[in-house]
C-alpha cells in the first residue's frame, strides 16, 4: 500500500528551527514530484513548498528564504527545513504527490484543487509559541 508520512513537527520557539521528513513506503518517491502545504485553525490550505523530480523548487512567498525543500531519493524522503519559525507558520503540515508542483507550487492554494494530488499523510503539528 503506498503512503506518506511526515514527522518532525512540535513545539518551538519564534527563531527556532524545525525539520520535518515526509517518507514514502509502497513505491519509490524519487520519481514523483512532491509538495508541502499546511493548514492552520479557521484558514485555508496553503501551499508551502514543492521540489520536482528533477529537484527544481518552488517556495511560497511567506516562506521564502526561510525554508528549504530537499530530497534523499536512498531513504526515500522528501525534508522541510524550516528555520527563523514565526507564529503564524503554527500548523499541521502534510506533504503529498503534486505533478509537476502545481498545486503546492504553481497554484499556491490547496482548497478546491485536492483532486489534483495524488497522495498526501496525515501531518506533522508545528507549534511556534514563547
Amino acid at each position: 500500500q503506498s503512503q506518506l508520512a511526515e514527522s518532525g513537527g512540535g513545539l518551538v520557539q519564534p527563531g527556532g528551527s524545525l525539520r520535518l521528513s515526509c517518507a514514502a513506503s509502497g513505491f519509490a518517491l524519487g520519481q514523483f514530484s512532491v509538495g508541502w502545504f499546511r493548514q492552520a485553525p479557521g484558514k485555508e490550505r496553503e501551499g508551502v513548498s514543492c521540489i520536482t523530480n528533477d529537484n527544481r523548487t518552488h517556495y511560497g512567498d511567506s516562506v521564502k528564504g526561510r525554508f528549504t525543500i530537499s530530497r534523499d531519493n536512498v531513504k526515500n524522503s522528501v525534508y522541510l527545513q524550516m528555520n527563523n519559525l514565526r507564529h503564524e507558520d503554527t500548523a499541521v503540515y502534510h506533504c503529498a504527490i503534486d505533478p509537476d508542483c502545481f498545486v503546492t507550487g504553481t497554484l499556491g492554494v490547496v482548497d478546491g484543487r485536492e483532486s489534483y494530488l495524488e497522495l498526501w499523510g496525515q501531518g506533522t503539528l508545528v507549534t511556534v509559541s514563547s
